[in-house]
């Protein structure tokens, strides 16, 4: 008798947890979103994804999420007034969706020893991860990492293409 019951149990329960929409309701996998507080900023619960799984708003031009690069002054690591909406915009949707993870990557200009660019690209991601932390993000969302002056925006060899590659790139889980 019991090599019965446990299979029944086992279908009664699993019957119970499906469902099906209502007359009326979305259909699964649907675009569904929540608009959250702030500029920008979208909750999401299901569907509206790109290929790499990231939400619509995150690529929207007209977003502000859109926008992924924190640009620091020379030999600075201080995240300058102009950028703290877009790190507090990203935080907030880190907040509002704790299933994203983000990789912050600092970047330098070619100028300055190998160990010190190193050392500088690290200071300015953590820079981003520590503000974004203060503003809600959890720490286990939130990773840093220096890629000195081996990725550069620009490969020109003046102050303006040096000005590109001085920065902080918030990448999300799906980008990295």
């Amino acid at each position: 008798m019991k090599p019965i019951v446990i299979p029944a149990v086992l279908a009664l329960l699993i019957a119970a947890c499906s469902s099906t929409p209502e007359s009326g309701e979305q259909a699964a996998g649907a675009p569904v979103e929540t608009r959250g507080g702030g500029p920008g900023v979208t909750t999401v619960t299901t569907g509206g994804v790109d290929s790499r799984g990231l939400p619509a708003v995150l690529t929207d031009p007209k977003s502000i999420l859109s926008k992924r690069s924190v640009y620091f002054d020379y030999d600075s690591y201080e995240v300058k007034t102009e950028y703290k909406d877009l790190v507090t915009a990203h935080a907030k949707f880190l907040t509002e969706n704790r299933q994203f993870k983000m990789l912050i990557q600092g970047n330098t200009d070619e100028r300055g020893s190998r160990e010190y660019n190193l050392a500088l690209g690290q200071k300015r991601a953590d820079a981003i991860r520590k503000m974004m932390a203060l503003l809600g993000a959890r720490e286990e969302q939130l990773e840093s990492v220096s890629l000195g002056e081996e990725k550069p925006k620009n490969e020109g060899h003046h102050e303006s293409a040096w000005a590109e590659n001085r920065r902080g790139d918030m990448l999300y889980n799906g980008e990295f």
